[in-house]
């Protein structure tokens, strides 16, 4: 199972930071019809093909997920979609 895994720092406030994330899984709920639930400030998703979880720390953000075989070959396109959100946020 093809997995991807982002880390990227942030200077944001902790609250900031995870109202960002709050803000991006209510878009990638609204685009993507992926569940998510928070437990403390980790933020876990799924959907069929894919589950993984965005961990809100002081100073990073670290992204996790696993690609379903459907999933599998849209890895690149998928893992650069979050990167670049990633930048849009917390560059």
């Amino acid at each position: 199972m093809p997995s991807i895994d982002i880390h990227r720092p942030h200077r944001l406030p902790l609250p900031e930071a995870r109202a960002v994330v709050e803000k991006v899984a209510a878009r990638m709920h609204e685009k993507f019809d992926l569940e998510g639930r928070w437990q403390g400030d980790t933020l876990y998703f799924s959907r069929p093909g894919v589950n993984g979880q965005i961990a809100v720390g002081a100073d990073a953000i670290r992204v996790r997920a696993d690609l379903g075989l459907l999933l599998s070959p849209l890895k690149g396109m998928i893992e650069q979609e979050i990167r670049r959100k990633l930048d849009e946020h917390f560059a």
